[in-house]
């Protein structure tokens, strides 16, 4: 059913130019668009891909002009895959090369892409496939199937999943649909887990042939499915090859289970532990994650509705098959079998749920019935170890057949009504390996019966197509492949016929026995060859003597006969069913009943139950509409971008690749229903563009005539337009190229034109009711605020009038107001320093917060003052508080002294040099500093002779010294605790009475006469008295050594224990003299 895209010509055409059309500049650095950008961008049609036909290919393999050369179609897909372009057409069948690595081409907007679109609009992809199946399943109520084939490493479990990922896509989400496709979606996981293996061909092999049918119903959404399963290969549960790996579940189990499981289950966490694992020394693989895919399994079991009982007698049964596979048998004194380590098969006892016993009994004996008599005959250990092997083979292939059955349950549908059938079948390819054995016999004789149907189907369809259109159909030539089935599946004749007659038949049998019955009777078929039957010498020397052949249409195959007769009779003794039948193991109990115990009839051989099966699989495909995918291999390295063409080639054959390009090649290469190819082509004639309003047949029949078709070069069916040659179809497509360029100034202009005046209307449009809604706007905003503002004015006004009230709910916010703004005016005159006393003047209302915030601001100014100033500044503050506590209010030369900062040295240069040489070094006593030192007169204390003195201050003395010639003397050092009293006169003068009390009197000694007797207070005329004083008052830090005179004469100690009187008074000039009386008179100026 075709289904097309109603677009108008401007939008077809702007499509059409978007890949001409200069890049941005965004797009700059690149110079090639990726395989990302030309699957998640608007897709082309397969038409519009021939424009990079000689770089990518042609996408559609019939499209090629010498389409018999294999060279040719091998060719077309390398360039594709080295553009990272995947997918190929042969009319409806998908070729699939597998890229390894991730290309970006899966995601939702890819999805979306592939939707509700015409087969032929988009390019080739798996989703293409899968939404042509579905739409046509869902428009003609037609069963479909899409048959997805390859070898192993090919990709067609990927393909597998990305089908059924769309068609969950394509659904509706609703909650029972979702319930569905989850079930349907997390059926995969579990089947991988159970029926997939690491191989040296593939991480993720499916070891088993997979047949799926998801039910729709009459809306399209899934509402059940069905699985069947072929082939699985069991014999791996017990041997891997080199390199290889046993099923996923048990390395899942291992990484995955929590620790309480594993010890539960009597298992450990290393593969290597266990036989059945590590016999292919590959426990590991860097591209799996075993214990993330058993979580993966947890929840898909989970999903799909299984019991926590099932699930553990599945993860019991897995582990049961593990400790099996570590059972060893030796001989006992007559020979016989018996078990090496008995802890084993106690384990699987309790695991099973079975007599420990009784499963070592069935594994060391064999109960035989022969003419109703009964006999048990012990085992040897190679067959016991055959015993134990077939026993782990048969519970592993019917655990995963009961799988099978359980989430068929689970995914039946409960839904009333018809409903129509989607079937995806993933199964193997043709196999030729080096050794081929009885699983690739069965395998390329499955391959050799889907080639029969894909032949039969294809050209069924073809003929069909052409019945419908019209046209007369042409006899094709192709290789019909049932005489290679017959060869195989023939009643009585066929292969497997005979190897079950070989297997029934009394007597000493075994493989060579069997060869020769198949030379006997075959030795005339002209598919058949062996070592005897071969009178070629040159093959006879490529051919084995256990080996024979047959010419498959993929190629020779030769298959070893070695255990043909072994896999075919797939025995298991009757003892191990027996026991397996016993068992509390619910899954176990199940896929052996005690029903089968009493059967009679020996059960079909497996070659002939694969066989049955293979045929109803066929007429399962043979009443649905199929679709093909068909998966390549590129390389056998696992490596991106390595294309070998010979690997390549020899899959193009077995998978009958150019068989089908034939077919399809047999009449018209390319065919279009009319409304497409008139819609892409009509711009080139004349008489269909712009736009055409006949019927589409006609107007084809115009362009074909425009562009002067050959009459044999094409045909006009009923619905469709068929070309015979490709270079017709390309001559055709390079004409639209050109045709595009001549059209795209036109288009853009118009285009533009169009945009930019609906641009201008809506703007216009936009101007208009902005302004309109903006006026109103404003106009509202103008009487609010006007509003507002004379509420404020008629409350200030209440406010002013009654400021001076009490406040009240009338002039509150006045009263505010007005402290706001006190405020704000005060916060910009506050005053900047200490001494600037100024102050705004205040309202009522905030006189005693001016008060306070006035306060609050001369001692931030202090304090910020206080704490900017350097310690050198700090220090002759606490001088100057300490000189105001001690004169202030009680000497009258205080205030002159207050503008001037105290100093630590007031003397002269000459003299300053005389300290530091002479006191510093050598007359202060050691680990005293000195604070202070200033000239002075001395007046001696028995004629008050005034002398000239330097006066320094220590930490700890006082020192008076004499400079002469250059040198300093030493005239008194008084200990600072030794000054009884500093008097100074009330007065302006400058004196300085330094009183000692007599017991220390003797201490102060003449230096330089070194007399003892008592000398008395020393008197002296200090410049800066009030500075000296209180350094002097500091230092010792007594504020009570100094005494102000009260009176107008102070007494002192004189010489020789004699007192003496000072007389105070003031007079014009300040000056210091002896009088008559002998008295020393102190005269203060004004």
């Amino acid at each position: 059913m075709e289904a097309f895209r109603e677009e108008s010509v401007v939008y077809q055409w702007i499509r059409h130019f978007q890949s001409t059309l200069p890049p941005s500049e965004s797009d700059t650095g690149s110079e090639r668009p990726s395989e990302a950008d030309s699957y998640e961008n608007i897709p082309k049609s397969m038409e519009q891909t021939l424009e990079d036909r000689e770089r990518a290919g042609v996408p559609d393999a019939i499209l090629l002009e010498d389409f018999n050369s294999e060279d040719a179609f091998i060719e077309n897909l390398s360039k594709r895959y080295h553009e990272n372009i995947i997918y190929t057409y042969i009319g409806q069948v998908l070729v699939s090369v597998n890229p390894y690595k991730e290309l970006g081409i899966y995601g939702d907007k890819t999805v979306e892409s592939y939707r509700n679109v015409n087969f032929y609009e988009v390019p080739p992809h798996v989703f293409a496939i899968a939404e042509n199946s579905f739409r046509s399943m869902i428009g003609e109520t037609n069963d479909q199937c899409i048959l997805i084939s390859g070898e192993s490493g090919a990709g067609k479990t990927e393909a597998s999943k990305h089908v059924l990922r769309f068609l969950a896509a394509a659904s509706l989400h609703r909650s029972q649909v979702d319930k569905v496709r989850d079930r349907l979606l997390q059926s995969n996981p579990v089947l991988e887990a159970f029926g997939n293996a690491k191989t040296n061909r593939n991480d993720n092999s499916s070891r088993f042939g997979k047949y799926m049918d998801v039910e729709f119903n009459f809306k399209g959404d899934p509402v059940g499915g069905h699985i069947l399963n072929y082939l699985l290969e069991k014999s791996r549960v017990v041997h891997q090859e080199q390199g290889e790996r046993n099923f996923h579940i048990f390395y899942q189990l291992l990484a995955g289970a929590s620790d309480e499981r594993l010890e539960r289950l009597r298992l450990e966490r290393d593969p290597n532990a266990y036989f059945y694992l590590k016999q292919g020394k590959c426990c590991t693989v860097d591209s799996i994650n075993d214990a993330k895919d058993y979580t993966v399994v947890e929840k898909a079991l989970r999903t799909i509705d299984f019991t926590s009982e099932e699930e553990e007698a599945i993860w019991s049964i897995v582990s049961a098959i593990l400790h099996l596979g570590n059972v060893s048998f030796t001989k006992n004194d007559q020979g016989h079998a018996q078990v090496v380590n008995k802890e084993l098969t106690q384990h699987i006892s309790e695991l099973l749920g079975g007599e420990e016993k009784q499963v070592e009994k069935a594994l060391t004996h064999r109960t035989i019935e022969a003419r109703g008599d009964v006999v048990t005959s012990p085992l040897t250990p190679d067959q016991a170890a055959y015993a134990r092997d077939a026993l782990a083979k048969a519970v592993y292939e019917r655990v995963f057949s009961w799988l099978v059955r359980r989430i068929n349950q689970s995914l039946q549908s409960s839904e009333p009504g018809r409903k129509t059938l989607l079937g995806i079948l993933d199964i193997y390819g043709f196999e030729i390996f080096d050794n081929n054995g009885f699983e690739q016999f069965c395998i390329n004789f499955c391959n050799e019966k889907l080639q029969q149907v894909f032949i039969e189907l294809t050209l069924k369809s073809e003929q069909e197509e052409y019945r419908k259109e019209g046209i007369e159909w042409e006899q094709v030539d192709y290789f019909n492949n049932k005489i290679i089935c017959d060869l195989v599946e023939e009643k009585h004749k066929g292969i497997i016929s005979l190897l079950d007659e070989e297997c029934l038949r009394p007597g000493d049998t075994n493989d060579l026995t069997f060869l020769s019955k198949l030379n006997c009777h075959l030795v005339h078929h002209p598919h058949y060859f062996s070592y005897e039957t071969s009178t070629d010498h040159k093959i006879k020397k490529q051919i084995n003597p256990d080996e024979f052949r047959l010419r498959h249409y993929a190629g020779n195959v030769a298959y070893s006969v070695k255990s043909f007769i072994d896999k075919n009779n797939d025995l298991l003794f009757r003892d191990l069913k027996e026991a397996m039948a016993k068992v509390s193991n619910l899954v176990v109990k199940e896929v052996f009943p005690k029903e089968e115990l009493t059967r009679k009839k020996r059960p079909d051989t497996a070659a002939t139950q694969f066989k049955v099966s293979l045929a109803n699989l066929v007429d399962i495909l043979m009443c649905k509409e199929p679709s093909y995918i068909r998966c390549i291999k590129p390389n056998d390295y696992k490596r991106s971008y390595n294309f070998d063409r010979e690997r390549v080639s020899h899959q193009v054959k077995y998978l009958g690749l150019m068989e089908n390009v034939r077919v399809r090649r047999a009449g018209f290469a390319y065919r279009r229903v009319y409304p497409a190819f008139l819609n892409r082509y009509k711009s080139l004639c004349p008489a269909t563009w712009p736009n055409y309003r006949g019927s589409p047949k006609e107007g084809v029949r115009l362009i074909a005539e425009h562009l002067k078709y050959n009459a044999d070069d094409y045909r006009l069916g009923q619905t469709k337009l068929f070309i015979r040659l490709p270079r017709t179809l390309f001559k055709t497509e390079d004409a639209l190229q050109v045709r595009k360029k001549e059209l795209a100034t036109m288009i853009q202009a118009k285009w533009k034109a169009f945009v930019a005046r609906k641009r201008y209307l809506k703007m216009r449009e936009s101007v208009t009711m902005i302004a309109k809604h903006w006026r109103r706007v404003t106009a509202r905003r103008l009487l609010i605020k006007r509003r507002w503002a004379a509420t404020v004015i008629r409350a200030f006004i209440k406010g002013f009038i009654t400021r001076n009230d009490e406040v009240n709910e009338v002039n509150a916010r006045f009263v505010q107001i007005v402290k706001c703004e006190f405020l704000m005016r005060l916060a910009q005159s506050l005053p900047k320093s200490v001494l600037d006393k100024r102050w705004p003047a205040s309202p009522g209302s905030c006189v005693q917060a001016s008060k306070e915030l006035q306060k609050l601001h001369m001692a931030h100014l202090v304090r910020r003052y206080v704490r900017s100033m350097p310690p050198e500044r700090k220090a002759q503050f606490e001088e100057k508080v300490l000189a105001e506590q001690l004169f202030r209010g009680k000497k009258s030369s205080y205030d002159s002294s207050l503008p001037h900062w105290f100093v630590n040295n007031r003397l002269t240069n000459e003299e300053e040099n005389l300290r530091k040489t002479a006191f510093e070094d050598i007359i202060k006593t050691p680990g005293e500093k000195t604070q202070y030192c200033i000239s002075c007169i001395k007046y001696d204390r028995h004629g008050y002779k005034p002398r000239e003195r330097l006066l320094i201050l220590t930490s700890a003395a006082l020192y008076l010294l004499e400079g002469k010639e250059n040198k300093l003397q030493l005239k008194h050092r008084l200990s600072l605790k030794e000054v009884q009293q500093l008097v100074v006169s009330p007065n302006s003068d400058n004196l300085l009475l330094i009183q000692i009390p007599p017991e220390n009197a003797k201490k102060d000694k003449d230096v330089n006469s070194g007399s003892n007797k008592l000398k008395g207070d020393l008197i002296l005329n200090v410049p800066n008295a009030i500075e000296a004083v209180t350094k002097i008052v500091s230092v010792s830090d007594n504020n009570e050594v100094l005494y102000i005179a009260e009176s107008s004469s102070i007494g002192h100690n004189m010489s020789g224990g004699k007192t003496g009187t000072i007389i105070l008074d003031k007079g014009a000039i300040t000056s210091i003299n002896k009088n008559k009386e002998g008295k020393l008179m102190v005269i203060s100026g004004h």
